[in-house]
């Protein structure tokens, strides 16, 4: 698994690992998240089954995800992330 930014937008390929430890590295991640990153592109393949790319498009859930899309390639899925920064009350 190896994590990759450009910019805002951050990139992680989960081939080889398995769902209890891809759910876990991507929980972990999003509680950790840079403000800045407004994007996870979370590679999990296709080929050879669908266990990872359901997990993240219909199990995965975060506070900070604010909206799952696939993407053009199959075996992608991006994952629009909220600004989750706290606002101080002036009184």
């Amino acid at each position: 698994m190896r994590f990759k930014r450009e910019g805002s937008v951050m990139s992680v390929d989960l081939h080889g690992a398995s769902v209890e430890n891809a759910r876990e590295l991507l929980l972990t991640w999003l509680d950790h998240a840079p403000q800045s990153v407004t994007e996870l592109r979370v590679i999990h393949g296709y080929n050879r089954g669908t266990l990872l790319r359901d997990m993240v498009r219909e199990e995965l859930s975060h506070p900070r995800i604010k909206e799952k899309l696939p993407a053009l390639n199959p075996g992608e899925t991006r994952l629009v992330l909220r600004n989750m920064q706290k606002k101080t009350v002036k009184g």
